[in-house]
């Protein structure tokens, strides 16, 4: 019918329905030109109440949102008896119409449109007036019950649709009222000066003629797009609501077969036989499914079954997933132990070799367990863990070739150190002005020589090749420089032994001659002199073995080709700071004064002889006293045991021990009997007395004992010589005796 009524207005050729078989003409959308030179594109829409598409009105709906979009009046035809019925009237369509519309095309300044509702067989004593008053009410209402895109809210319906309406007789009973009618119904659309005129201003697209076939066509692609027309049938329905049932109770027994592998997994630990686990659980899983749901609609039964396979996948991919991460981490960490083992029994002799045969052997293993994950129908693919995996096992290469690497290079310092040790210190304790050369050429020799053992060695291992080898070399310089020579030498420029190179410099020069024999010294001797000269001979010696001193251009050399990029080769040079000189000076300057005063006492003491005819005058007065040992057995006796005696201790020289033992034991002894005589006092007093004392007067009687001539405390106090006295004359004895 709507293509007759197109016909009529416009002089189109759509085609009609025919007689003799009632069935739809429209399939889709057509176009055509008004006759008569009216500059019209009219376009038949398919009718939305046909049998052909019955429940499916997707494409209705999609032609009917285009017919909105693109034309500046939509006639909308329906019959009499529709009026006021929501299904018959398609008002349901309708709303999803406009509100679709309303969100893909609503933006920016509203473009109207006029919706011209034709009446057909309008047969029935109801005014137009009435029934387009029903018509605007039910246009009104679904206005206000649209979902409407944000700031459109408070839009109204004329803000984006003008509403026209018109009624028409039956074209079979009331054939001329028809005829009439349609024929001021085309004027409207014909006679621009008509009041009913309806191409108005506000319905223009503003879109040339040449370039609608490509705006028609961008907002059909509009249309198409959108999911919001594409809703479901009944069936459609059901099916979703079944295949979602059955797919939650599919899912019931999977996840519980699944659990308690889960949780291994999660632990760290590898399961065996998981694969063959979520297979067995995966097809148990789609066969409950696919047994209960393929009897409901086909495509979405389709649908259902590739979401629960999506499903599952998922499910049973994380498990996999994070087996095969454990199985890496264990795969990591067997490469790092038995690589690191088998480096150590061969003494890293076959490093690349070894590390090629483990790897392969854990490559093997983790290949295995990955592959039992994969079987038919598995989506998965676990070549990005294998390449982790293979980044993981280089990282682990890296680290045992550092390892081997800080080996070899102890090996290197070992071997240097052993064989620069005994050079370096001979040659800082003799000190003389040109040592740095002769341990500069020690150090270079060397260090060629080193260059060639570890050349020998990294050969063997094949730890490293090419522009490594350079780094390593320079980094093995660097370690025999700084830990194998400056260490050397700065243990050899300690306080302690750098106190004793300069008492060793002085005593050569001060306490030996030219010859090496030692010095006896006379009152002739200018003491003072030589003690200045060999301390300023072994001041010279500090600032000599404070810094390394090398050549400016050896030392330019070692600073670009030597050391590693970046090396502070100077800082290593300074090995005694100059605080640390200033210190050792004052050291050395008192040690150097304990060795001047010893020689004064020992030249004070040589010279200062009992005279001769002190010995005759000795022996004569003392003649009788002498026989009188010498025939009595006793006297004897006890001289040679006292003799004797005195003789082990001089030359043992045990006498500033034994006179210091002494002095203890007469101060402990001096003690124990004041505390005796103390006792005795107290046990004297009687009882009484005692009580009535106080202690002041107890100390103040204490006090007068201590203080009698004759007491024993007293005695003892004042016999006992200083700590210092008796430091002092012990040192004399001392020097007498060596004398």
């Amino acid at each position: 019918m709507v293509g007759t009524l197109l016909n009529r207005l416009f002089g189109t050729r759509f085609d009609v329905m025919s007689e003799a078989q009632r069935q739809q003409t429209t399939r889709g959308i057509w176009a055509d030109r008004g006759t008569g030179g009216m500059p019209v594109l009219i376009m038949d829409v398919e009718g939305t109440d046909g049998r052909e598409r019955g429940e499916h009105q997707d494409f209705e709906r999609k032609s009917a949102l285009f017919s909105l979009a693109v034309a500046e009046v939509v006639i909308v035809n329906m019959w009499e008896n529709m009026v006021g019925l929501y299904n018959g009237a398609n008002m349901g369509l309708l709303k999803t119409v406009m509100e679709v519309n309303l969100q893909l095309f609503g933006g920016g300044e509203p473009k109207k449109t006029l919706l011209y509702f034709v009446i057909r067989d309008h047969v029935s004593a109801a005014p137009l007036e009435s029934l387009a008053a029903t018509l605007t009410t039910d246009l009104a209402r679904i206005w206000d019950s649209l979902s409407k895109p944000p700031g459109t809210e408070l839009a109204s319906m004329g803000s984006y649709f003008d509403v026209k309406f018109a009624s028409l007789p039956h074209k079979l009973l009331q054939p001329a009222d028809f005829e009439r009618e349609a024929v001021g119904l085309r004027r409207q659309f014909t006679d621009v000066g008509s009041p009913e005129y309806v191409f108005k201003a506000d319905y223009k697209r503003r879109v040339p003629a040449d370039g609608f076939p490509h705006y028609a066509s961008s907002v059909w692609e509009k249309v198409v797009s959108n999911k919001d027309l594409d809703l479901p049938t009944q069936q459609e329905l059901l099916a979703q609501f079944r295949c979602d049932e059955i797919a939650a109770a599919a899912l019931e027994p999977f996840r519980e077969l699944l659990a308690p592998v889960r949780l291994k997994v999660q632990e760290g630990k590898v399961v065996e036989d998981l694969g063959a686990i979520a297979q067995s659980a995966r097809t148990q899983a789609m066969d409950a499914f696919v047994a209960q749901a393929a009897r409901y609609h086909s495509g979405v039964y389709t649908k259902k079954r590739a979401g629960l396979m999506t499903t599952l996948d998922a499910e049973l991919h994380a498990v996999l997933l994070n087996q095969v991460k454990n199985a890496s981490a264990q795969a990591a960490e067997a490469f790092s132990r038995e690589a690191a083992r088998a480096i150590d029994e061969d003494n890293g002799g076959r490093f690349m070799e070894i590390v090629g045969k483990v790897r392969s052997r854990v490559m093997v293993r983790f290949d295995r367990a990955v592959d039992g994950l994969m079987f038919e129908g598995a989506p998965w693919s676990f070549a990005p863990e294998r390449r982790q995996l293979g980044g993981a096992l280089d990282a682990v290469t890296v680290e045992l070739r550092e390892r081997e690497v800080d080996r070899i290079v102890e090996r290197m310092k070992r071997v240097a150190k052993d064989n620069l040790s005994d050079m370096v210190a001979e040659h800082l304790a003799a000190g003389e002005e040109d040592m740095w050369r002769f341990v500069m050429d020690a150090f270079d020799s060397e260090a060629s020589a080193a260059d060639e053992r570890l050349a020998e060695q990294l050969d063997a291992a094949g730890v490293i090749s090419g522009d490594q080898r350079l780094v390593v070399e320079r980094r093995v310089h660097a370690a025999l420089w700084e830990d194998v020579l400056v260490g050397l030498l700065r243990d050899e420029v300690s306080d302690a032994m750098v106190l004793l190179k300069l008492r060793a410099a002085v005593e050569d020069r001060f306490r030996y001659d030219a010859q090496g024999l030692p010095r006896v010294w006379t009152p002739s001797d200018d003491i003072d002199a030589q003690f200045a000269t060999a301390r300023e001979s072994a001041r010279a010696l500090l600032p000599r073995l404070s810094r390394v001193v090398i050549e400016s251009s050896a030392k330019l050399q070692l600073a670009r080709t030597f050391f590693p990029v970046g090396y502070e080769f100077e800082r290593t040079l300074v090995l005694i700071s100059p605080g640390r000189q200033r210190d050792l000076a004052k050291r050395f300057a008192r040690e150097a004064d304990a060795l001047y005063l010893e020689a004064k006492r020992s030249m004070v003491t040589t010279h200062g002889r009992v005279p001769p005819w002190l010995i005759v005058l000795l022996v004569m007065l003392g003649w009788n006293e002498a026989m009188a040992v010498l025939f009595n057995p006793l006297y004897l006796v006890l001289v040679c045991m006292v003799g004797g005696a005195a003789f082990v201790v001089h030359f043992l020289g045990m006498w500033g021990p034994l006179l210091r033992a002494a002095e203890g034991f007469t101060g402990v002894a001096g003690d124990h009997v004041h505390r005796l005589l103390v006792e005795a006092v107290n046990r004297t007093e009687p009882a009484n007395a005692r009580k009535r004392s106080s202690p002041k007067h107890v100390q103040k009687r204490v006090s007068d004992t201590e203080n009698e001539p004759g007491s024993s405390r007293s005695s003892s106090v004042s016999k006992r010589p200083s700590k210092k006295e008796s430091d002092i004359e012990m040192e004399s004895l001392g020097n007498d005796a060596l004398s």
